[in-house]
């Protein structure tokens, strides 16, 4: 059975970093910069652009799912 590990969004929203409609509305800007551009970008990149996540914070998500992954 294949294990689940937490995505970079909902560790932030957990850790209450950013709001569910925060990581919605970066879902969309990621989804039409890939439509209209044929880019992707990291969803904590985009969270950071439009000011709703700290670089500390994107740290301590980063750090938590290295945490995760280890198990």
């Amino acid at each position: 059975m294949p294990q689940f590990q937490k995505r970079f969004g909902l560790i932030a929203v957990e850790k209450g970093f950013i709001t569910a409609d925060q990581l919605v509305e970066a879902f969309k800007s990621q989804v039409l910069e890939e439509i209209e551009k044929g880019k992707h970008r990291l969803i904590g990149a985009i969270l950071f652009e439009h000011g709703f996540i700290t670089l500390r914070q994107i740290e301590e998500v980063l750090e938590s799912l290295q945490t995760l992954s280890a198990f």
